[in-house]
């Protein structure tokens, strides 16, 4: 359903769209809020555990996605979303970093991670055509079924998994730089933070902002909608794909990132047709500069803050998108 919840909404439902945007805001600000304190959690009680509850929540806010009413049930749906969202957005960047680090391979990292972005976003493209297939075919109660059912099996992956042995810190250094430790460069540790996340954060809340006008504006059916989501997937995944096989690299390849994805947006803005090449385009962007930033991230954390620091990441880019989501569902409007 991750490429048909806007129809659901706005077709289905019959959510105007400023208020779906304003909803799906709402939900950005809870992630933004909850972030920094769950990975404080997830550092101190354990990042299988925080991926554990937030698969669980996960299921929750599905079932409320599909049998709420109104716009209190889209509000409680998209709340349900961001608390699971939050709970397992920097646990599992640590717990692999830990993993590899257990395993004496930490820079595998970037590659491991990388790939494994490839291979979600691949199967999200999969998902996505079989989403509007079984829409079409049996209707928005078989998609959410399905849907929901998939989230339960994450619940399971999760339980699955095995927190690494403890270890000293080992950090690797950067290819680029060598990174000020957090705990003996404070205010340097925060400002190369500050200057590995802020690039990709812009890039996504671009991209939050042209796919949303994409989704919600003209008249768009199912299957349309579905090819539209996963060309954009796919696009993500190539990047992700190539992000695997480059070397390690830090914020200066981030701003040059950025930089592009500015160009690219100001060019959609100047010539309406474009974009849905400027959205695809974007969206290939986000896929090679969010592996990079994850692996530059852990290099330059240190153990018992891994997961923080990508939730600082995940917390910044959700601001963008809030900002940005405001302001298309508005645009758009007008």
């Amino acid at each position: 359903m991750h490429g048909l919840y806007l129809l659901w909404w706005v077709q289905e439902r019959h959510i105007p769209p400023p208020i779906v945007a304003g909803i799906l805001a709402a939900g950005d600000l809870a992630v933004t809020l909850l972030e920094i304190p769950t990975g404080w959690l997830a550092d101190r009680f354990g990042h299988r555990l925080s991926l554990i509850v937030g698969s669980l929540v996960q299921v929750a806010g599905m079932l409320c996605c599909w049998l709420g009413q109104g716009v209190p049930g889209v509000l409680a749906a998209s709340l349900l979303v961001a608390v699971g969202d939050v709970f397992r957005s920097g646990a599992d960047q640590a717990l692999l970093y830990e993993s590899c680090a257990a395993l004496d391979r930490p820079h595998e990292f970037q590659r491991i991670e990388a790939t494994a972005r490839t291979v979600q976003l691949v199967a999200m493209v999969g998902l996505v055509l079989a989403g509007g297939a079984i829409v079409q075919r049996w209707g928005f109660a078989a998609g959410w079924c399905v849907e929901t059912a998939f989230c339960a099996v994450g619940v399971i992956i999760a339980c699955a998994m095995v927190e690494p042995p403890a270890r000293g810190d080992e950090r690797e250094s950067d290819a680029a730089a060598t990174p000020p430790a957090a705990d003996s460069q404070p205010r340097a540790y925060l400002w190369a933070l500050l200057a590995l996340i802020a690039p990709a954060a812009l890039l996504a809340g671009a991209a939050t902002a042209a796919t949303f006008w994409v989704q919600t504006t003209g008249d768009a059916d199912p299957g349309r909608m579905t090819a539209f989501v996963a060309a954009i997937t796919l696009a993500e995944a190539i990047g992700s794909m190539i992000a695997a096989r480059l070397p390690a690299r830090g914020a200066r390849s981030q701003s040059i990132l950025a930089g592009a994805g500015a160009v690219v947006i100001t060019a959609a803005l100047a010539h309406s047709p474009a974009l849905v090449p400027a959205v695809v385009a974007l969206a290939f962007l986000e896929g090679l500069a969010h592996p990079l930033r994850a692996a530059a991230i852990q290099r330059l954390a240190t153990d018992g803050v891994r997961a923080q620091a990508a939730s600082i990441a995940s917390a910044c880019d959700k601001v963008c998108a809030t900002v940005a989501l405001t302001l298309a569902g508005f645009a758009g409007r007008r």
